[in-house]
């Protein structure tokens, strides 16, 4: 069996890693890696490929720093000229990328099976582009791989049920990757040597609806800088939010470190005690090192930990974001719930798909 894998940032290939080294151990099975260039990142170098132990991918599109439309269109361009030249037997598909939608286009219009991991994933915000990939992808993919129950149950909310695909609850591959690399964090990482605590929160913040609104990142840092007098706060600090604090005059009054690698946010992620972010991916992996969580948005697609109180959502209010902080503090928590599986995903899937791709 020959699978062609479509990524387009570093996340991606880290889930992607999962799935590969079962590949590697497989001789009945042949992946092609191919890296549209979406999100272009100077530290995806070799030392990336060899630390992270992810294999390089085959083929680079180098498409990057366009509008959604342009930059999905060439991408579907180019991926249905490698589908027809490697003559994959199933294409696999992550998340829900611009990358994302052009694979499962180009699968789709050349009739090759398509495979969607971390599907059936909604947030119910259409203004969102990741939402409208995710559902555009569900909709004409062969195999749906869910990551939990809530997945499960949109897509049979939404009539998947009549749909000629299949639906399997296969656990994440965010969980599998989380636990491979937690055995290797320590000696990999750097960072805590700049950590001058014992006991801190951990956060994040960047995402543009937070960075962009000068009154909502008013809020936000104020409610940071709140909490770094009860608990300190270390946050890495990204690139475009530090420009936006700049531009608004605004100052983040927390411990703040350089962008960090992928083993130092694991190694920060295991010592801290209170997860505060606006990613997506950094809430899973709160749960994962068994930490509660805030989370600076107004909705999230991990709606499983909402419901067992891991994460508590905060909007863009400091008062609110201090008194969720203070009820998080009077709160226990059981993280031994299944919610993500058990750390075998990529097995699952990987089984799956060998069970149920005719290769030619």
């Amino acid at each position: 069996m020959k699978i062609l894998t479509v990524v387009g940032a570093r996340p991606q290939f880290i889930k992607a890693a999962t799935i590969s080294r079962q590949v590697e151990a497989d001789p009945k099975v042949e992946e092609v890696i191919v890296h549209t260039g979406q999100h272009f990142d100077d530290n995806m170098s070799d030392v990336f490929f060899r630390e992270m132990q992810i294999p390089k991918p085959k083929h680079n599109m180098d498409v990057n720093a366009l509008g959604h439309g342009a930059m999905t269109g060439r991408m579907l361009e180019g991926i249905e000229k490698l589908i027809l030249a490697e003559k994959p037997d199933v294409v696999l598909v992550y998340g829900d990328t611009n990358s994302t939608l052009a694979g499962a286009l180009a699968a789709r219009k050349l009739n090759i099976p398509l495979a969607h991991v971390e599907a059936g994933l909604r947030s119910f915000n259409m203004r969102m582009p990741e939402e409208i990939n995710r559902i555009l992808t569900d909709r004409i993919s062969d195999f749906l791989y869910c990551p939990t129950d809530t997945a499960v149950n949109n897509l049979g909310q939404e009539g998947f049920s009549e749909f000629d695909s299949e639906i399997i609850r296969t656990g994440d591959v965010m969980y599998d990757a989380a636990l491979f690399y937690a055995n290797r964090s320590e000696e990999m990482s750097s960072e805590l040597s700049n950590v001058p605590f014992e006991k801190y929160a951990l956060a994040t913040l960047h995402r543009a609806e937070n960075t962009d609104d000068p009154k909502k990142l008013e809020q936000l840092v104020n409610g940071l800088n709140r909490i770094h007098q009860d608990l300190p706060i270390v946050l890495p600090l990204h690139p475009r939010t530090k420009k936006k604090l700049s531009e608004f005059g605004l100052e983040l009054e927390v411990h703040l470190l350089d962008p960090v690698g992928y083993f130092d946010m694991v190694e920060l992620l295991k010592k801290c005690s209170l997860v505060i972010t606006d990613s997506g991916g950094l809430q899973k992996e709160a749960y994962f090192f068994k930490n509660p969580c805030i989370t600076l948005r107004d909705q999230t697609e991990w709606v499983e930990l909402v419901d067992f109180g891991y994460n508590v959502l905060a909007p863009a209010n400091a008062n609110e974001i201090y008194q969720t902080y203070l009820a998080m503090t009077q709160k226990t928590f059981n993280f031994d719930r299944d919610l993500y599986g058990k750390g075998n995903a990529a097995e699952r899937i990987l089984a799956h798909l060998k069970d149920s791709v005719k290769s030619e």
